[in-house]
């Protein structure tokens, strides 16, 4: 396991996470962060430090955990309408696509390594990214985002900020997930939204 600047205590950690399962336990068991003093994009020392994360934080977490284990660190974003875009932590596994990311909504978090394409994996999310006004929201998605070309901001070990990632997120094209000319769809239905929502932080 290369340091990557770590501490011992902090190696420590990420060695105990040895599979993406364990790394989106580890996730899950977060806090989630409602940015109570402003918005927030913290490293993975600061979240590992503050057992707090949201969305982005946990992504970042999830990428750096992922490079530990040897993956490549690769993000993923997910662009919504009338909700907020989610980012996941992506790996490949004998050529089949998973994921990893920390979400207030229990359908939006860890999807196992079957996905045979980018766009499966991006569409196994969308019965299940949608607001509370039970409108389904996903509408686009990135191509991967290697963040080893940010190693010279220190994004994994920083003490401050590192903004210069979702800013980029937000700066890539993105690909739409619906087919032309689909303008209308139906709501989502009861059930599937009361799952969605067990665990939710307000």
């Amino acid at each position: 396991m290369a340091p990557y600047n770590f501490t011992a205590a902090e190696r420590a950690v990420f060695r105990s996470l040895g599979s993406p399962e364990k790394i989106q336990r580890f996730l899950d068991g977060l806090a989630y962060n409602k940015e109570p003093f402003g918005p927030t994009c913290r490293s993975p020392r600061r979240v590992l430090r503050e057992a707090t994360a949201h969305c982005m934080e946990g992504a970042l977490l999830g990428a750096a955990a992922l490079r530990m284990l040897g993956h490549p660190p690769l993000l993923l974003d997910l662009e919504a309408v009338r909700d907020d875009d989610h980012v996941l932590a992506i790996f490949r596994v004998r050529g089949h696509w998973g994921a990893v990311a920390k979400s207030n909504y229990s359908g939006l978090r860890y999807r196992e390594p079957v996905y045979r394409t980018l766009r499966e994996l991006v569409m196994s999310y969308f019965e299940h990214y949608y607001n509370l006004r039970k409108e389904k929201t996903l509408r686009h998605y990135s191509r991967p985002v290697n963040l080893a070309p940010f190693d010279a901001l220190g994004w994994m070990t920083s003490e401050e900020d590192v903004w210069a990632i979702p800013e980029h997120l937000c700066t890539i094209p993105h690909t739409p997930v619906l087919p032309p000319r689909v303008t209308r769809l139906g709501r989502v239905d009861e059930r599937l939204y009361a799952a969605g929502l067990v665990g939710l932080v307000r």
